[in-house]
């Protein structure tokens, strides 16, 4: 790929985020459908089934980058990617929800609130796996990340469980208010759903691979920071999918699941530096730049901004939005001009 020209490689990079997003919007109709169907919940589709699709453009970004030892760029992705899919929410919010009611208004589901939880734990866990020695690993990776991956498989368990008895009541109150029609936006059976989920996937999965190759050569030739272009613009066009998908599902009243797919790819997201570690062969969280660490606590503070909105839920909005999303929006525009002056 490094054989072709720049102006290629720029539409090679635009026309996998377009595939992402056309993807992104199908697929929310299709999860929307599954979880319906199987009673599984909106907020436990979004963790699950949402979220792990969605992220997979950060998945072969990151593994792609761990195999040629490109760790500014894999840890950026994710760390940065967490940040920007966070303020995914206000455009959800905005566009998805509109002058209706904020989103956190719309959702804010105890299994939200568990999600949040999870990913601040996470997230706490990566800073502290900066604190212990390179040499400290275990099966090629540091204890810290299979720890990441423990509470990622517990949170998933423990929802699963609270998400199962909230789905009777969504689907009570649906079926009374005539609200959500998953069947009537998805024609067909479960076996053609469950075929359209995995050609999704795999579409994605390509088109993410694209994207990475692309850009990080495009990136390399115009001179662009590894940490910059992971942090910002690679992160937001790996988040086209959590876009498209969460102003869809909100589009088609499934605001719990737009939220936790956020929150839950998110949670997600940390468990790659695991896989990054073996395949690259070094621990990567002791590694970590203070550039790394800057975007981790700025991923926090936002995720405990939208956590406080749902706790404390308010119909008041700000522009199309909502107060929780306005401070969401101008914290990160602060946080990206701080990681600017660190750099």
């Amino acid at each position: 790929m490094q054989a072709l020209s720049t102006p290629l490689l720029v539409a090679l990079f635009l026309l996998s985020t377009a595939i992402i997003w056309w993807l992104g919007i199908r697929i929310t109709k299709v999860v929307d459908y599954v979880t319906f169907r199987f009673d599984l919940g909106e907020a436990f589709g979004g963790m699950v089934f949402l979220s792990i699709i969605t992220n997979l453009p950060e998945i072969a970004i990151t593994l792609m980058a761990a195999a040629h030892r490109n760790y500014d760029i894999a840890v950026s992705n994710i760390l940065g990617g967490i940040a920007i899919q966070t303020v995914v929410l206000v455009l959800i919010d905005v566009f998805g929800v509109g002058h209706a009611a904020p989103l956190t208004w719309k959702g804010h589901a105890r299994v939200l609130i568990l999600e949040g939880l999870a990913l601040i734990f996470i997230l706490t866990f990566v800073l502290m796996g900066k604190q212990f020695p390179e040499s400290f690993k275990y099966f090629r990776s540091s204890p810290i990340e299979w720890i990441i991956f423990g509470i990622w498989l517990g949170s998933i368990y423990f929802i699963s469980r609270i998400g199962k008895a909230d789905a009777a009541r969504e689907r009570l109150t649906e079926e009374l208010h005539h609200s959500r029609h998953p069947t009537k936006r998805f024609k067909g059976s479960s076996t053609k759903a469950f075929i359209e989920l995995g050609i999704g996937a795999l579409l994605i999965l390509f088109s993410g691979w694209l994207l990475e190759a692309s850009g990080e050569i495009v990136a390399s030739r115009f001179h662009i920071n590894g940490v910059i272009f992971g942090g910002t613009i690679l992160a937001l066009c790996t988040a086209l999918p959590e876009i498209s998908t969460g102003i869809a599902s909100a589009k088609i009243r499934d605001y719990n699941m737009a939220v936790s797919d956020i929150f839950g790819g998110n949670a997600f997201l940390p468990i790659l530096f695991l896989f990054a570690s073996m395949i690259g062969g070094d621990a990567i969280l002791p590694s970590l730049k203070p550039t790394d660490l800057y975007l981790t606590t700025l991923g926090i503070i936002l995720t405990g901004i939208y956590m406080a909105g749902m706790l404390i839920p308010s119909h008041r909005q700000i522009l199309r939005m909502g107060i929780d999303s306005f401070i969401v929006l101008w914290v990160y525009m602060l946080g990206i001009a701080g990681l600017i002056l660190i750099m």
